[in-house]
């Protein structure tokens, strides 16, 4: 396990993502399927973030890997825990991701569905109030 206090990690995994990747989580309804899609959420998310540290990165197991990290998206506070599922090929087949604390996965959640306007991925997150 490595401690990584940086905005600018690039995850090797990104390069390795199979083409049918699955991605879900506390801050989704439903399930968010395929490379170009997953990108597109992940990247969505990460660039509305104001900072991220990362305390926890690196292998879980023998098919796993595991992240873990602070961030604040317009002054509130966001944990997360990513939990990544190698297949057979070495490729990521499969993504959990958690967040927290419930007020400021709303929030992001909220935030994601206007990022997302327009896509097919907004209708994975919440609408306005």
């Amino acid at each position: 396990m490595t401690n990584i206090p940086s905005k600018d990690y690039r995850p090797e995994w990104v390069d390795k993502l199979a083409d049918d990747v699955t991605l879900e989580g506390s801050i989704l309804d439903g399930v968010v399927q395929g490379r170009d899609a997953v990108l597109a959420v992940i990247g969505g998310a990460r660039e509305l973030y104001d900072r991220q540290d990362f305390d926890l990165v690196g292998p879980w197991g023998d098919s796993s890997f595991i992240e873990d990290y602070t961030a604040d998206v317009q002054g509130k506070p966001l944990g997360a825990v990513h939990l990544l599922t190698f297949n057979d090929d070495g490729q990521v087949q499969h993504i959990v991701v958690n967040y927290r604390p419930l007020s400021s996965v709303m929030f992001f959640s909220r935030l994601l569905h206007e990022k997302f306007a327009g896509t097919p991925y907004a209708e994975h997150y919440l609408a306005e109030e």
